[in-house]
């Protein structure tokens, strides 16, 4: 009984004799629930993420792109199209948008990539490369468009004739990347990722 009593009185005291109480325990109780909460969020934010993958994905397969190729397109043709492509929509938002979604938003797609290329059959050790390769060739793009709206349509030709080695008809694409550029900044981040634009 005095054994009962002693381990029922050790445990309402925690260390240096601080009484235990309910308000502790709703507090750990709180911290797990934010926990799932932001899990929960996480997961719904990814989903919403997937509307703007989903998005670039089906502007990279406008058939429109590719009609005057001088070879058949293939995989790094449309890798270097969805590139663009995000690159100008992440330099159109990054101004007056949260850095950190634009950050998951970068970080989600680039595991989309990753996935596309394992799909393809890389194995790991290639896969690292390529992605690095993928990731570098992302960068030099966003150096390169950061200008874009000071450029002229010549020199905007000859930044898309340097990642687009196998167009033809650059001043067509110069034009398609002009009006999706427009079309980017006629609407808002939440529209993409609630997915209710137009293309």
């Amino acid at each position: 009984m005095f054994v009962i009593k002693s381990a029922m009185f050790s445990l309402f005291f925690f260390r240096f004799g601080t009484p235990w109480s309910f308000s502790t325990f709703f507090k750990l109780q709180e911290e797990k629930n934010n926990a799932i909460i932001r899990n929960k969020n996480i997961f719904f934010m990814n989903k919403n993420f997937l509307n703007i993958y989903n998005n670039l994905v089906k502007l990279t397969r406008n058939k429109e792109l590719y009609k005057d190729f001088k070879n058949q397109d293939t995989f790094s043709d449309r890798l270097i199209f969805f590139l663009l492509h995000f690159a100008f929509f992440l330099k159109t938002y990054k101004e007056n948008n949260n850095k950190v979604l634009l950050q998951e938003i970068y970080d989600y797609i680039f595991r989309q990539v990753e996935l596309s290329v394992r799909e393809i059959g890389y194995g790991d050790q290639s896969i690292n490369k390529k992605m690095k390769d993928y990731l570098n060739l992302f960068y030099g793009m966003i150096d390169k468009i950061h200008d874009w709206d000071s450029l002229t349509i010549e020199s905007k030709s000859i930044l898309l004739e340097n990642f687009l080695d196998n167009a033809i008809n650059v001043e067509y694409l110069v034009d398609y990347f002009e009006k999706y550029r427009l079309n980017l900044i006629n609407n808002t981040l939440n529209s993409h990722i609630n997915g209710v634009i137009k293309l």
